[in-house]
């Protein structure tokens, strides 16, 4: 899949300059599509996307603009929703009406103006300004419209499923890992730089050191100030902040690095993430410690990862741990998204030489199939910017360390989105067919379940004797016509399912795979 360039700082003080993009514009006879980063597709929003104001104007309806065309209330709706739904989305081949983007859309027929908010699901778009311009473009071109207004938004952060969450971490929308479970191959330097490149790109961020026993983070970054505060009334944490990014890390905490038992460190983990008033973040970057033991456990089961991002260097050693963190994740369910081969070369005398050998990030790619891979060369100055206290990439924003950075956020960003949307959908219930419709992430395969085949299926000890093993739950306990009330995603791994009787299942989605389907299942009617 083809990355797009993010243009260069345009949020953040050290502005130093604004990459081209490499997106061209397709001619109008052909639909536009674009990159895919920045929408989660809820079915239950597919029925009201979008609001029209109907209100006659004060000169009156069906009135003559400029060119003397005449346009009717309906037609000039009906006129602009259909030129912006030439605007596809590549990834998902959806246009932008079809996904919600379009809101409170207002049409003033005698003065031929229209206007309109694209609200997208990250501030971090990469193409949000290409999203407006076509926009413009397309909507100016209806032979009635004189003038158009589009403003651009993005939906307040917030987790899939943000009600079974600690208070502190509600307002979160994507959480990623970034892990090696080998120590030593650069990966707090990747979590850093990533973090400072969305922030650069528009996003909300925040970073948690999550390695308590040696914290990176307060040599990496210089706030103003070095010690975390206490809400005395909350009895919550407040982060620091470095140009814009909020920090938490024990080296905060005043106290250095701990040395005690897994448990403890588990548990000071668990309190630092889950009691700071992180506010809304659009990402929270962690630095997970090395291994694949209690405390990288607990941090995967605490919080929801939505992806991790592998950091490894060229030697045959660290693809060995690196494997391991990874087989760590996909038995999680936590997708892994990209790999990052940190000091793989440098460049002197014309040349480019290879000190530590080659293939260990593309080995992991290709054993894996982890989508992209990032190749991070050995420079003084990206060593010098960690130590210093200012990211290489807040320090040298166009230089090639920021440009290989900006790459990965993009990818990030679009990935991320990506799987909010497969999860978000992967288990509906469709009432014109009254069948649960499943598609699990990661997978191309959607079939058909009957809900009451679900329902009897719980292994919960409501339905089954946890000492026995015995069936409590009888077949003609649950009625053939039986209907969900609601479906919510818990994680990437299986979503809660509530029945008429109050009963919360949970269904995992291995579970889901291996239970009867149905076949010759009717086409859903059309919303």
């Amino acid at each position: 899949m083809q990355l797009l360039h993010a243009p260069c700082w345009p949020h953040l003080p050290f502005q130093g300059c604004k990459s081209p993009s490499i997106l061209a514009l397709v001619p109008p006879d052909r639909f536009l599509q674009l990159s895919a980063i920045n929408f989660s597709l809820h079915p239950s929003k597919l029925e009201k996307f979008i609001w029209v104001s109907h209100r006659p104007s004060i000169f009156g309806c069906g009135s003559t603009n400029a060119t003397s065309v005449e346009v009717s209330t309906g037609t000039a709706e009906n006129d602009v929703l259909k030129a912006l739904s030439q605007i596809i989305d590549p990834d998902f081949g959806t246009d932008i009406v079809s996904c919600g983007f379009v809101k409170d859309m207002q049409i003033n027929e005698a003065l031929g103006e229209v206007s309109f908010r694209l609200e997208l699901t990250t501030p971090a778009c990469p193409i949000k300004d290409m999203f407006e311009q076509r926009a413009n473009e397309v909507v100016v071109a209806i032979p009635w419209v004189n003038k158009v207004n589009v403003t651009m938004s993005a939906q307040p952060a917030r987790p899939i499923f943000a009600e079974q969450l600690p208070v502190g971490l509600q307002k979160i929308s994507n959480i990623v890992a970034v892990s090696s479970c080998k120590g030593g191959v650069g990966k707090s330097t990747v979590a850093v730089n990533l973090a400072y490149t969305l922030a650069g790109m528009g996003a909300r961020v925040g970073i948690f050191d999550a390695d308590v026993c040696g914290p990176s983070l307060p040599t990496m970054v210089s706030p103003e100030n070095r010690l975390l505060e206490m809400n005395p009334e909350k009895r919550t944490i407040i982060p620091t902040e470095y140009l814009g990014v909020k920090l938490v890390s024990f080296g905060f905490a005043g106290q250095g690095r701990a040395i005690m038992r897994g448990p403890m460190v588990s548990g000071v983990i668990n309190q630092l993430l889950t009691t700071t008033e992180w506010g809304e973040l659009d990402y929270l970057v962690i630095d997970m410690p090395p291994g694949t033991g209690d405390i990288q456990l607990t941090l995967c089961q605490v919080v929801p990862l939505t992806a991790a991002v592998i950091v490894t260097t060229p030697q045959k050693l660290a693809f060995i741990d690196v494997a391991k963190g990874v087989r760590m994740f996909s038995k999680l369910k936590v997708p892994c998204i990209a790999v990052v081969e940190n000091m793989c070369h440098f460049d002197a005398d014309g040349k480019r030489y290879y000190p530590f050998g080659r293939g260990s990030g593309s080995q992991v790619v290709q054993q894996f199939g982890i989508p992209h891979l990032f190749d991070l060369p050995i420079r003084p100055t990206l060593s010098a910017s960690g130590d210093s206290g200012m990211p290489e990439v807040a320090a040298d924003p166009c230089g090639e360390v920021a440009n290989t950075f900006q790459d990965l956020g993009v990818c990030v960003v679009q990935q991320c989105a990506k799987i909010r949307q497969q999860v978000s959908t992967a288990v509906i219930y469709d009432k014109s067919i009254k069948a649960i419709k499943v598609k699990v992430p990661q997978s191309d395969e959607e079939f058909f379940l009957h809900p009451a085949t679900v329902r009897r299926n719980d292994r919960s000890a409501q339905s089954v004797d946890e000492w026995t093993g015995d069936q409590k739950l009888q077949y003609t306990d649950v009625p053939e016509d039986i209907e969900p009330e609601e479906i919510r995603p818990m994680g990437n791994y299986a979503v809660s399912i509530t029945w008429p009787d109050g009963f919360s299942q949970i269904a995992p989605y291995d579970q889901l795979q291996t239970m009867e389907r149905l076949v010759d299942v009717p086409q859903p009617t059309p919303v």
